[in-house]
C-alpha cells in the first residue's frame, strides 16, 4: 500500500518487519534438527526429530517402545523410517505389536506401517501396507497387477495388546490378528514380485498428503498409540530381525516419544495455558491475551497476535497507552485511526 512518501507493507501472518522480511522459524530456536512449525507470529513450536523431546527438542530420550500419536494440529504425522527392507520380493513375514491410545479416532483410519513405489498413485505403484481402518486390520499389497487386500474381523478392545502376523509368498498373502483365524488372499493379475526401494515407514510417514500415497494404500491418519517388537524375515528359514542399519535404528523420525511416558509432565504452562503433547513434540497453547514458550508474557494491545487487532489503517503505528492505544499517522492521514487523507 502507499500514500505519497508513506508506503508500508501489510504482512501475512507469521510475517514480520518493514518488509515483512522477518518469519518466525528463520532464527530457529529449535535445536537438533527439529521442524519448526510457527505456532503465532512470534512464537514457534519444535516438532521433535527421533530421540529428542522438550519445548526445543533439546532433551534425549532413550525409545524402546515408539509411542505416535497421529496428526497433529499443524498436519504432520509422527512417524519412524528405517532403511529399505532388503529381498522382499518374493517372500516375507512380519510380527508386530501395538496398543491403541483410544478407542475412538485410533480406529478410525490409521497407517501402521508403508513400503512402497511412493509418489506416483498409479495402478502399477508396487506396496506394502497396514493400517487399521473401522475397528478393523487392514493388509494390502500390489505387486504391480492389482491390489490384494485382506480385513480381519472387528479388535476385541478388552485386550490391552493387539499382536499382528502377516505374510507373503509370491502372489499369496495371509493375515493373523490376536486370537481371530488365519485369512488368506491371492493378488490378482500375473506379477508375483514386489518391488519396493522406499524406506520403511512406521506409524505415519514423513510427507502429510495421504494423496501421494499408491491408490490402494491411503490412510489419512497416522497411527495413535504404541508399536513395537516389530520383527521382519524374508525366507522361511532365516532368524526375524528388526528393520534398520544398524538393526533396530531408525534413519529418522518426527514426533515420537516413549510409550507411556509424558512429556508434559515435566512442563508447566503458566496463566490458564494448556500444554499440548504430540509424542515427544510438546508446547504451550495460551490463553488469549498471553504468549510465549510458557504463557509468561502478555500480548501488548499493539501486537498482531492481540485479539482484538488494532484498527490503525494506512500504515499508522500503534501506540500503547495505559488505557488502550492511539494511532500515530504518517503524513497526509489523520483521524483517530489514520483513516482520513
Amino acid at each position: 500500500f502507499s500514500d505519497a512518501e508513506n508506503w508500508f507493507c501489510e504482512c501475512p501472518k507469521l510475517y514480520s518487519g518493514k518488509l515483512c522480511q522477518f518469519a518466525t522459524c528463520d532464527e530457529n530456536p529449535c535445536g537438533n534438527g527439529a521442524t519448526c512449525f510457527p505456532k503465532s507470529s512470534r512464537d514457534a513450536v519444535c516438532l521433535c526429530p527421533y530421540g529428542r523431546s522438550g519445548i526445543l527438542c533439546s532433551d534425549a530420550i532413550n525409545i524402546s517402545q515408539p509411542s505416535f500419536s497421529g496428526t497433529d494440529v499443524f498436519g504432520y504425522t509422527s512417524f519412524l523410517a528405517y532403511s529399505t527392507i532388503p529381498n522382499i520380493t518374493f517372500y516375507y513375514e512380519f510380527r508386530l505389536k501395538f496398543q491403541l491410545a483410544n478407542h475412538h479416532s485410533a480406529l478410525e483410519d490409521n497407517l501402521i506401517f508403508f513400503t512402497g513405489q511412493k509418489g506416483q498413485g498409479l495402478n502399477g505403484d508396487d506396496f506394502l501396507v497396514l493400517g487399521l481402518r473401522n475397528g478393523r486390520v487392514v493388509y494390502s499389497y500390489n505387486l504391480g497387477s492389482g491390489t490384494a487386500t485382506i480385513i480381519s474381523k472387528p479388535l476385541d478392545l478388552t485386550l490391552s495388546i493387539h499382536v499382528i502376523h502377516l505374510g507373503r509368498y509370491l502372489q499369496k498373502g495371509w493375515l493373523k490378528v490376536d486370537d481371530q483365524k488365519n485369512k488368506t488372499v491371492t493378488s490378482p493379475g500375473r506379477l508375483v514380485g514386489l518391488n519396493v526401494f522406499s524406506q520403511f515407514y512406521l506409524g505415519g510417514y514423513s510427507e502429510y498428503t495421504p494423496e501421494l500415497l499408491p491408490k490402494g494404500s491411503r490412510f489419512k491418519n497416522g497411527f495413535q498409540g504404541c508399536i513395537f517388537d516389530v520383527q521382519v524375515r524374508t525366507s522361511m528359514n532365516q532368524e526375524f530381525k528388526s528393520p534398520g542399519t544398524p538393526e533396530g535404528h531408525p534413519n529418522s523420525g518426527r514426533s515420537v516419544g516413549q510409550c507411556k511416558d509424558s512429556p508434559c509432565s515435566l512442563i508447566k504452562c503458566r496463566n490458564g495455558g494448556k500444554c499440548i503433547e504430540s509424542g515427544s513434540t510438546v508446547y504451550c497453547d495460551c490463553l488469549t491475551g498471553w504468549k510465549g514458550a510458557f504463557c509468561t508474557e502478555t500480548v501488548s494491545v499493539c501486537e498482531p497476535e492481540h485479539d482484538p487487532p488494532h484498527l490503525c489503517k494506512q500504515g499508522g503505528t500503534c501506540v500503547p497507552l495505559l488505557d488502550g492505544y492511539m494511532c500515530h499517522c504518517p503524513l497526509g492521514t489523520t483521524g483517530t485511526y489514520c483513516e482520513q487523507g
